[in-house]
């Protein structure tokens, strides 16, 4: 399995308006097949930082939801949002407790 886990940083005030598009974003992701997990959370030491986590099948599966109209409609909602550009990792699954493995 592929995962990605990264740091928004958002302009001061709008996190909650990203955290309701990232939400957007994760409701229409649930939805295919290969995503497997994608998580929004409000980092509590930093008002403008919000975290992502995503698992997939594989990073193709990624890589294509990325091609989704919808999913850059979302993307272009949120980046005027940013204060910068995201800071992530790519990682790959070993394994843990909830992910079938």
């Amino acid at each position: 399995m592929y995962a990605m886990t990264g740091k928004l940083t958002t302009q001061t005030g709008k996190r909650n308006e990203l955290i309701d598009i990232l939400k957007r974003a994760a409701n229409l992701v649930g939805q295919l097949p290969a995503c497997r997990l994608y998580i929004v959370s409000e980092d509590i030491a930093n008002e403008n930082h919000v975290w992502i986590f995503e698992m997939w099948d594989d990073k193709e599966a990624h890589d294509s939801s990325l091609k989704d109209e919808r999913v850059r409609a979302l993307i272009s909602e949120a980046m005027p949002l940013m204060d910068g550009a995201p800071d992530g990792v790519e990682l790959r699954v070993a394994g843990g407790h909830g992910i079938g493995n």
